[in-house]
């Protein structure tokens, strides 16, 4: 069936070629002759017109569900009515016999008239390359270490190119906020010239006063002017999503393009290298119908960023801490061990985003990854070394020895060493000599001390001053090598030295000098 434009070109054409009136032009195509003149008058067919019918079910009700819904704007967002609500409070209160479906068109149309607020219409914005970019933190799931984790990534998006940084991290804390920062402005090789936008992130904000005004924290305003950047912060809450919908957007397109599936990773170094390979991948993407890709995009952007400042901020945060009577301090409900000797004393603590370092009168004094679960221990054995020398007893259920070996710190080479020592010496002097051997790690490398171990072993010796010495030798091969002189010495061959003429020396004075017969020895 042809459509009414197809129709009225047919009836003009007709009209014009063929000269039918407009009583024949109605009577061959079956419509009013109004409808002819209104092809002939305009190529375009009017539109159809709506009836307006009335609503006899839901008319008698309309002003009061219209005002349900403008009562609803004062109540929280999950105790508002729904048109299904609506339909049983009007069966159920009101006796009003009409269909669920035409009460939700009703809702519908109202919401619709309700919401028609301007303040919630967005503007198109234009930005320049290099002014602006905007940071958010996304949740994500990683299986780490075997342990299915809950992970928060951090984006900063530049706006004019939607070139992208993510970084992931076990926190939102502070130290992760300044220090994405950080790693994000080394990546991109510069600062934005203008703004950065935010949303009201508590590692930034302490408080939100009226209007665009935040009590902002001061580590925020010292990585700020350390930069040289301004810092915009969107409307709180739902109201405000839009003000940065780039990186609201960035966030959910890597966490589906880059962490579907869900990674598998051994730690979380190896979890931001996998992510950066990833992201190195996305220069080539188009942006929506954009003619350039963001890798060329950034090209252009990048030469209009701010240089980086000579020195990087530090985003750590400094501490103090006791150590308790076992050698650790505390740090956000994790424990961390230190030297033995420092037990009771106060350390200064250097809590960085991946990182705790532990300082005491100026010397550092222990290093360890920040740990990804509340209440755990981080324990070094090195650490209690000291301790273990008197009470040799303790090391074989210690945790710092379990943990030792769990890292690959603790290998099967010592555990040879260790038994060996204790058939030789007995439990404790074997214990003890394996301490030495824990001890010269501190001097020498760990291969070295294994190839230390090796060496004495075979040599059918657990003598730790040897392991030491062979230690030294798998480093300077030009040392002379050293083995046990029970195997070394082989027995003695030389003929006993006679003795005959020795009485032949008590001559008086003037007497001829004796010859002296060393036999083999001269």
């Amino acid at each position: 069936m042809p459509s009414r434009v197809e129709q009225f070109e047919v009836i003009r054409r007709q009209h014009r070629d063929e000269g039918l009136s407009i009583r024949e032009l109605a009577r061959r195509h079956g419509v009013h002759r109004r409808t002819v003149r209104q092809a002939l008058a305009d190529a375009v067919p009017p539109p159809r017109k709506s009836p307006e019918r009335s609503a006899p079910a839901v008319g008698p009700v309309e002003a009061m569900v219209r005002g349900w819904l403008e009562a609803d704007r004062q109540a929280p967002v999950k105790q508002r009515h729904t048109a299904r609500r609506v339909w049983q409070r009007l069966r159920d209160e009101h006796d009003t016999l009409v269909g669920e479906s035409t009460v939700r068109r009703l809702v519908a149309r109202l919401n619709a008239e309700l919401d028609q607020d301007v303040s919630k219409v967005t503007i198109p914005q234009t930005h320049q390359p290099g002014e602006e970019a905007e940071v958010d933190f996304g949740e994500f799931r990683a299986r780490v270490a075997g342990t299915m984790l809950r992970l928060w990534l951090f984006v900063l998006r530049l706006s004019f190119s939607g070139r992208g940084f993510a970084f992931a991290y076990a926190h939102q804390a502070q130290e992760a906020f300044l220090d994405g920062h950080v790693r994000a402005f080394a990546h991109l090789g510069g600062v934005p010239a203008g703004r950065v936008r935010y949303d009201n992130l508590k590692p930034a904000v302490k408080r939100i006063l009226l209007g665009r005004d935040r009590v902002e924290t001061e580590r925020f305003i010292a990585l700020r002017s350390h930069y040289g950047f301004d810092s915009f912060f969107c409307q709180p809450g739902q109201q405000g999503a839009h003000e940065k919908g780039g990186v609201e957007g960035e966030v959910g397109r890597f966490r589906r393009a880059h962490l579907v599936p869900i990674p598998e990773v051994a730690s979380l170094a190896e979890l931001n290298e996998l992510l950066a390979a990833r992201m190195a991948t996305d220069d080539a993407r188009r942006i929506a119908r954009r003619a350039e890709t963001i890798g060329e995009a950034f090209t252009t952007e990048q030469a209009r960023l701010h240089p980086l400042p000579a020195e990087p901020f530090d985003p750590a945060r400094l501490l103090t801490a006791k150590v308790d009577t076992k050698a650790r301090v505390c740090v956000l409900q994790s424990w961390y061990s230190v030297p033995a000797r420092l037990a009771r004393r106060r350390v200064q603590v250097r809590l960085g985003a991946d990182q705790l370092e532990v300082s005491h009168e100026g010397h550092l004094v222990a290093v360890h990854q920040r740990s990804l679960h509340k209440g755990s221990q981080d324990l070094l054995l090195d650490h209690y070394l000291e301790v273990l020398t008197h009470k040799p007893g303790a090391l074989p259920s210690s945790a710092a020895l379990a943990q030792a070996r769990a890292r690959g710190a603790f290998t099967a080479d010592h555990d040879r060493f260790w038994a060996a020592a204790r058939r030789q010496l007995g439990d404790t002097a074997g214990t003890r000599a394996l301490i030495e051997v824990l001890l010269a790690h501190r001097r020498l490398p760990g291969d070295a001390i294994r190839a230390g171990i090796q060496a004495t072993l075979t040599a059918g010796s657990t003598d730790p001053a040897l392991v030491a010495i062979e230690a030294r030798r798998h480093l300077d091969p030009q040392l002379a090598p050293v083995v046990p002189i029970t195997t070394a010495l082989a027995p003695d061959q030389r003929p006993t030295p006679r003795l005959d003429r020795y009485d032949q020396l008590l001559n008086p004075p003037g007497a001829p000098a004796p010859m002296l017969d060393l036999g083999a020895h001269q």
